[in-house]
């Protein structure tokens, strides 16, 4: 398989500054990701309607696992120093254009979740439709990456 191009400046700069890390390429570990991406999706479903904070929150894990999946097919993860943010960041990098509008949900949720998890004073209360609303986006993500898992080469 050829190396991927697109985005390969910013992986590298990702990389180089301590964001991103090499770790072994794992189809099977990305696969995995997504199973347990499909499954907290499920869970944050049925919690929605009585617990919509912490069906949210599982919301946005799903998202950020099955992003993170993908790069785990290329060799690559997040480190502390990267965040979440990174997650979105490279794959912004390799994927916008064609998928920017797919993947910009991911970042407001990331910012939305913290406001959740680190609770702002000013932050409204998540609601289930909130919820259900972001499901679906989430959804387009796990798809997204089950589609872009068995194209994207190892880095």
């Amino acid at each position: 398989m050829e190396s991927w191009t697109q985005g390969r400046s910013t992986i590298d700069a990702l990389l180089g500054s301590g964001r991103l890390e090499r770790v072994p390429a794992s189809r099977q570990a990305a696969e995995a990701e997504l199973v347990r991406a499909r499954v907290h999706v499920g869970s944050a479903r049925q919690l929605a309607g009585r617990d919509p904070e912490g069906a949210y929150t599982l919301a946005y894990d799903a998202a950020r696992r099955a992003l993170a999946a993908v790069l785990q097919n290329q060799g690559l993860r997040a480190t502390s120093r990267g965040g979440h943010l990174v997650i979105y960041e490279a794959l912004r990098a390799q994927l916008d254009p064609p998928l920017g509008s797919t993947l910009r949900p991911f970042n407001r949720m990331r910012a939305r979740r913290n406001e959740v998890e680190y609770r702002s004073t000013e932050a409204p209360t998540v609601t289930s439709e909130e919820v259900d609303a972001d499901l679906a986006k989430v959804e387009a993500l796990i798809e997204l990456a089950e589609k872009t898992v068995p194209e994207m080469p190892r880095y």
